[in-house]
């Protein structure tokens, strides 16, 4: 399948994708196990995700990356401030243990070099077991590694863990859910030494 960059116009698409994708995700169903909230949810990162140009799409939204660039925020300063409002309302008696999971996330997330992060990698259940999202994530890698940069990213379902060591991720780190059921995995993966060489070369 074709790889492209995604735009505004693949907000509904990439939603309805990457709910689908996290419905039964260990993590995701514990924090919104309404699909409605799920997907609230992940349309407002994604629709911040889209004003940068590094979140792909397969055609007919197989599978999608969300990718935020060195330097880049997950979310404006304004969006910040919608965050606790939003999970208050999507969660009730449960928002301030989804908050803190939140937290935990940022303050694990590294901060002393340059780099691309992962925040969503999704394939739709229709096309689970056909390797699209590995396929599409080596792409984008290939890219990166080209620019020079690593990546770092936070399994929420251990399952995964070893497709993305596949590809060069090792774990530095874990996080988990405030009432410790679930458990994140962190990962980084280094340019490969001789893309890194490469990269040198061209600058």
């Amino acid at each position: 399948m074709t790889n492209r960059v995604a735009t505004a116009a693949d907000l509904d698409g990439l939603t309805a994708t990457l709910t689908a994708a996290f419905a039964e995700d260990p993590l995701w169903s514990w924090a919104f196990p309404e699909r409605e909230d799920l997907a609230e949810w992940w349309r407002f990162s994604i629709n911040s995700a889209l004003r940068y140009s590094s979140t792909w799409t397969m055609e007919d939204y197989a599978a999608a990356a969300l990718w935020i660039p060195p330097g880049g925020t997950e979310l404006t300063e304004g969006e910040e401030a919608q965050v606790e409002p939003m999970i208050r309302r999507l969660a009730g008696s449960r928002a301030s243990s989804i908050m803190e999971l939140l937290q935990r996330f940022d303050a694990s997330h590294p901060n002393d070099e340059p780099h691309y992060y992962l925040s969503l990698l999704g394939v739709h259940p229709d096309h689970r077991g056909e390797g699209l999202g590995m396929a599409l994530l080596a792409d984008n890698l290939a890219g990166m590694d080209a620019e020079g940069f690593p990546s770092y990213l936070e399994s929420s379902n251990p399952s995964n863990n070893s497709r993305y060591e596949r590809l060069g991720y090792v774990q530095v780190g874990e996080l988990s859910t405030p009432d410790g059921t679930r458990t994140v995995t962190t990962m980084w993966r280094e340019v490969p030494a001789e893309a890194r060489a490469s990269a040198a070369l061209r600058e």
